[in-house]
């Protein structure tokens, strides 16, 4: 089978090396810093185990890797995800399947507005690793594997043809959702962040320099969690207007297994990955300033947020909580 990654941060990485190790597959690069990759890509799991993936080209034109693939796989942040559909459009085959390892940031939205209505599309609900690169174009850390799959395919009339090639890609059982909305919304990163980022800072204007930077998660307020809660509860009601089981994208309560916004306070302090996590925040003279450049500004607000804004729109639900911290993040975002 012929892959093509696009993209060569921590996922790519992984991906990449894991696919490139069968020896049935053949996996490309399409990226922008095709000097700094070396041919071959060497990944380790948590148990030692070695993936050692050959790569048979490494590019960043797209007519030379875009027209033989069968698979094309975009391991990108979502700013980058229009610019390279835009990017491979002109050469992709009418039977190529298009997909994305992370599906919450607009792809599906933006595929299906750029790509013909038959190009098979597919998306990962959550990601299939967690994953690290150790040195760039070399070597990586694949830290954790995901005991299930869920996958969005559309505008392919075999949905399972695909699923099952997913699955045996990543040795892993897979399911297919009902439709893309399952993959494509969420109230993880996209409500999570901004709800601790509002409380942080909606008061902060020119001048202010903070004394200290606070843990994100574990300095989590009472506060965040009950805006979290509330922009949920809007996100819920957007969601009953789609094709999304209930049980797809369950609740901030019910995932969290808290009851109040003291609970589920508590439980964000407490999640042992979120240890450690500074808020993201920018050393000054005298202090701190919050760095609305981060990735946290410039990802959920305008790859995150603005779908689940969009689509409320688009169906009439109103959606003032989450419409106020948007509002407030791009113009941030813009700072």
């Amino acid at each position: 089978m012929n892959i093509c990654i696009c993209g060569g941060g921590n996922l790519g990485h992984v991906v990449l090396g894991v696919l490139a190790a069968q020896p049935q597959n053949h996996v490309s690069l399409l990226t922008n810093h095709p000097q700094q990759w070396a041919d071959t890509v060497m990944v380790t799991d948590p148990n030692g185990k070695q993936y050692v993936g050959k790569i048979v080209q490494i590019t960043n034109r797209a007519e030379d890797v875009i027209p033989h693939s069968d698979i094309v796989l975009l391991c990108l942040l979502g700013f980058a995800i229009r610019e390279e559909l835009e990017k491979i459009r002109p050469y992709l085959s009418a039977t190529t399947a298009v997909g994305s390892i992370v599906s919450n940031t607009g792809f599906f939205f933006e595929a299906q507005r750029l790509l013909p209505k038959e190009q098979p599309l597919f998306g990962f609900q959550r990601v299939p690793f967690i994953s690290r690169t150790t040195e760039y174009g070399r070597s990586a850390e694949l830290k954790g594997y995901k005991p299930l799959l869920n996958l969005a395919v559309e505008q392919t009339a075999d949905k399972e043809a695909l699923r099952l090639t997913i699955e045996q890609l990543f040795h892993t059982p897979t399911q297919l959702l009902q439709s893309h909305y399952e993959a494509s919304l969420t109230n993880s990163n996209p409500l999570l962040h901004p709800s601790r980022l509002y409380t942080l800072w909606k008061d902060w204007h020119e001048g202010i320099v903070y004394d200290k930077n606070p843990y994100f998660y574990a300095d989590w307020t009472q506060e965040a969690a009950q805006l979290y809660i509330d922009m949920d509860a809007e996100f819920q009601t957007l969601i009953r207007t789609l094709p999304v089981r209930s049980e797809a994208i369950p609740d901030v309560l019910t995932y969290y297994e808290s009851h109040d916004a003291a609970s589920l306070a508590h439980k964000l302090r407490t999640i042992p990955a979120f240890q450690g996590i500074f808020s993201p925040m920018k050393e000054v003279e005298g202090g701190f300033l919050p760095d609305f450049h981060s990735r946290y500004f410039t990802e959920d607000f305008p790859f995150g947020m603005r779908f689940i804004i969009e689509l409320a729109q688009e169906k009439g639900v109103q959606i003032p909580k989450i419409k106020e911290v948007y509002e407030w993040g791009i113009r941030k975002a813009e700072y």
